[in-house]
């Protein structure tokens, strides 16, 4: 997802994070000055929907102007094989799957002290 607040608020002539926290604040949504120029400088990795209805009725906007769908990147083809430090050993069927470490002694487990 591409996030598009900066974008959206200077559409709307807000061209500072505290511009945008009075116009947060003007429909009820009251976050810290902290919360907002973080929203303002990166893409944040969770919105509350109830936060995203608010910025969006701040912003006289909607949920699809904050965010736009971004196409995901395509996974290499199996020919691929790419780069590998030298030496690396690669295995064809894939991933190797962690294996559980065996116990010293090798019996069960001890029951806990009474």
């Amino acid at each position: 997802m591409k996030w598009n607040l900066r974008m959206v608020a200077a559409q709307r002539d807000l061209w500072r994070p505290t511009e945008v926290l009075a116009a947060f604040q003007q429909v009820g949504f009251n976050p810290s000055l902290s919360k907002v120029a973080a929203l303002w400088s990166g893409k944040p990795v969770t919105v509350r929907l109830d936060d995203l209805d608010l910025m969006c009725a701040a912003l006289d906007c909607t949920v699809g102007d904050l965010m736009q769908a971004e196409p995901v990147a395509a996974a290499k083809p199996a020919g691929d094989v790419g780069q590998a430090a030298v030496g690396a050993k690669r295995d064809p069927a894939g991933p190797v799957r962690p294996v559980p470490r065996s116990r010293p002694t090798g019996g069960p487990r001890s029951l806990p002290p009474s």
